[in-house]
Parts: C-alpha cells; sequence; structure tokens
C-alpha cells in the first residue's frame, strides 16, 4: 500500500471523480485510475463500483477510505511533532467539545493554553457525542472532551472519564409548570429535546422509560443548544440539559432548573481518543489542561449540577 495510493484514495472521495482528484493530485486520469487497480490488487478486494455514472465506493472501499484519512492525519501530525520538538512553529490542536464544556471551564483552559503555547493553531468544533465520533475515527480531530459511556463507543476509541454532570429539566422564567412537582403532569406538556444518540436529552427518555414513565406527549425535535435555548426562553416549551447551561448567568439568561424530582443520575464527562495513535506534545498538553480544570471542578463541587 502505496502513499500515493492512500492519497489517491482519499483525494477521489473529496474531489467526487477519479478525474477531478487526478487534477487535484497533478497526475493523469488514467495514471490515478492504474493506481486504484494497484491497490483493489493489493487489498484483494474491489474498492469502487463503476458505472457510465461514475464511481462510488464499495463497501470495502468505504472501510479502507476511513483507514486512509486517518492514516493521512497520522502523518501530518507526525510532521507536527517533529516541528514542535525540534523548536520550530506550527503547532496545530484540534478539538471536539461539547456545549457544556464551552460553558464552564474551557475559557479557563484556552488562556492557559495561549499563555504557554502562544503561537499554537487551535481548532474548536463543538457537537455532541455522535457528531465528534467521525473526526475523531478519521484523526480531524486530536481529542474530544463530551459526555459519554465507555458501552457506547466504538472499539477504536477509549474514554476516560474525569468528571460528572448533572442535568435537568428547565423552561423560561415565570414558566407555569416550574413548580409542578408531578411527573404525569409535566410530560403532558409541549418539550423541546435533542433525540440524537448521546444527547442529554436521550439519556432523559431512557430513564423516563426505566421508571415506566411515558414519553413527553408533544416533542420538538431540536440539534441546535442555542436554538433550543431560545425557544425556552420566548416560549412555554420545556427543555433537558446539562444543569451548568441553565444556570449561567450569560448562557441561561431567562431560563431557570425546574422543581420536579426525581431527575436522571448524572453522567460522565471525560476524554475521548482514538486507540495507539499518540498525542503532539501541544496537543497532550492542552489535554492535561482539560483534565487538570475538570478535575478540579469536580473536587470543589463547582461542576454546574
Amino acid at each position: 500500500m502505496k502513499n500515493q495510493q492512500i492519497r489517491g484514495l482519499v483525494q477521489i472521495a473529496e474531489s467526487g471523480s477519479i478525474r477531478a482528484a487526478a487534477r487535484e493530485m497533478r497526475l493523469s486520469q488514467s495514471a490515478l485510475t492504474r493506481a486504484m487497480r494497484e491497490l483493489e490488487e493489493d487489498v484483494g478486494a474491489e474498492l469502487f463500483s463503476r458505472s457510465y455514472r461514475g464511481v462510488t465506493y464499495t463497501p470495502a472501499g468505504e472501510a479502507l477510505l476511513i483507514r486512509a484519512r486517518l492514516i493521512l492525519e497520522t502523518i501530518e501530525r507526525a510532521r507536527d511533532e517533529v516541528k514542535q520538538i525540534s523548536g520550530g512553529k506550527g503547532a496545530r490542536v484540534r478539538v471536539g467539545i461539547t456545549p457544556i464544556v464551552a460553558i464552564t471551564f474551557f475559557p479557563e483552559v484556552y488562556r492557559q493554553f495561549v499563555q504557554a503555547i502562544p503561537d499554537a493553531s487551535l481548532s474548536l468544533t463543538e457537537g455532541l457525542l455522535t457528531g465528534i465520533l467521525p473526526d475523531l475515527i478519521e484523526g480531524k480531530l486530536d481529542f474530544g472532551v463530551a459526555l459519554a459511556t465507555p458501552e457506547e463507543l466504538p472499539s477504536e476509541l477509549s474514554f476516560t472519564a474525569v468528571s460528572k454532570v448533572h442535568s435537568c429539566v428547565a423552561g423560561r422564567i415565570g414558566h407555569p409548570n416550574a413548580q409542578t412537582l408531578q411527573w404525569e403532569e409535566l410530560l403532558e406538556q409541549r418539550w423541546i429535546l435533542n433525540l440524537n444518540k448521546g444527547s442529554s436529552s436521550n439519556l432523559l427518555l431512557n430513564w423516563l422509560e426505566e421508571q415506566r414513565l411515558p414519553r413527553p406527549a408533544s416533542i420538538v425535535q431540536c440539534t441546535s443548544p442555542q436554538i433550543m435555548l431560545e425557544m425556552m426562553r420566548r416560549t412555554d416549551l420545556i427543555g433537558y440539559g446539562p444543569k451548568g447551561i441553565f444556570e449561567d448567568n450569560m448562557s441561561g439568561a431567562g431560563v431557570i432548573p425546574f422543581k420536579i424530582e426525581p431527575q436522571p443520575h448524572e453522567t460522565a464527562i471525560g476524554i475521548i481518543r482514538v486507540r495507539g495513535i499518540p498525542l503532539t506534545p501541544a496537543a497532550k498538553f492542552l489535554e492535561t489542561l482539560v483534565q487538570r480544570n475538570l478535575g478540579h471542578l469536580n473536587e470543589s463541587a463547582d461542576l454546574p449540577g
């Protein structure tokens, strides 16, 4: 398996066709086609389905494409690491974080990071667990900081729990159900929830099932934390999420936690990484800062709950 073959496999996916990929790689179309056929012979499987409409990836091709992207990203990380060790600039760190991470402790992590490595390039991707997993597997992120459990992660990823996060039911200030103490009554109202796997809302629905309680009668599905908060602020929609978001003076303005009890148990938050892939010095330093600040929040009981 040669470097040009790996790059060609990825470039075809990014460009949409062999012709466009060959142009990007400054190769003839016949040369790239030959390289892909040699790659298929090497791995012993067809990687593309060819038709008059062009090429698409076979299941084997899709699987190899994921690994190929990780290989190329690992090579780039190796280059970054060598530059950092030899005193050169060019440190790049790419991290996926959930909204609760950004609101609680990450601003302080950022201040500490840029003070220590002012020339580093930092890229932040916001998303829930399901959103950052593909980028982690393909090497587009160095690590992620999210709510998770080891059981819901692919085998190639590891999760190190560092702290706990409490979630709660919430709505606008003055909501007529803010003092409601019966779940049955609350679940008859209109809710706004993110139903994606790994979300706090999904954990709530699982907990309701465990308690033999029904799902909310009416649910507006929403994948954007910002839209969810705005709808909760400006309507009678009820939401569910990390308590720290609702109690923060800025993000939670106009929103209050409800009094309803009991509520689901706390959820682990921690570091998600690809197994066997070392971090560059800059990424490792940022990971250490994240663990340290998360740990301090947990010890002092200041983690929003």
